[in-house]
């Protein structure tokens, strides 16, 4: 019972729908019904600026730090160690939850965000390596999708330097689900339509 309601707690913590929120609340905008439809950060700064955008790239970060640090609270506060859950594996329901949120109508973000948010928790060097990978192909290509796919890559690379089976299994799942959810950026670069950042 317990695993089941980190887990849910997890995924519930993931469909928190950051950019709808802070849409609504402060711009008076559903995000969905502009630019590319997505609930996440870069069409937060494409539909609502820079300040709307670092606010829910943020969040969405916060999202997967917290759901993995789950087991973690459990284990402090109900002074259980009989309960042993990874704190990646509670991680990736948070993930799963920003991409398919409940209080969205499923209809979410491209995980990049709170899988950083999950690795910060877990391996915080990682996350430090990951953004310096995702700037320095931001800086260099100018496109959002390719340095977060990109970093995905990096991040498969560091997990398997570390040999740390339980984070080159959830990393792997990771970018799998990073790079399914750019599939279609990924057509509009080979088209040469995709957008480009224009402050860097």
């Amino acid at each position: 019972m317990t695993y089941a309601i980190i887990f849910i707690l997890a995924y519930l913590i993931g469909s928190i729908p950051s950019g709808l929120i802070v849409g609504k609340a402060f711009y008076n905008t559903d995000i969905r019904q502009h630019g590319s439809g997505n609930l996440g950060g870069t069409n937060t700064f494409r539909t609502l600026g820079v300040k709307a955008g670092l606010i829910v790239t943020s969040a969405d970060i916060l999202k997967g730090t917290l759901a993995a640090s789950l087991p973690f609270l459990y284990e402090t506060f109900f002074s259980n160690p009989t309960v042993h859950i990874h704190p990646l594996l509670a991680g990736i329901f948070a993930v799963v939850g920003h991409m398919y949120p409940l209080f969205a109508g499923f209809r979410g973000g491209k995980a990049v965000a709170t899988s950083g948010g999950v690795l910060l928790f877990y391996v915080p060097l990682m996350f430090v390596v990951l953004l310096a990978a995702f700037f320095l192909s931001l800086y260099i290509t100018k496109y959002v999708s390719l340095s977060s796919i990109i970093a995905a890559i990096v991040a498969l690379i560091y997990s398997f330097i570390t040999w740390d089976i339980p984070l080159i299994l959830i990393v792997l799942a990771l970018a799998t689900f990073v790079i399914y959810r750019h599939r279609a950026n990924i057509k509009r670069i080979k088209n040469k339509t995709e957008p480009k950042v224009k402050w860097l």
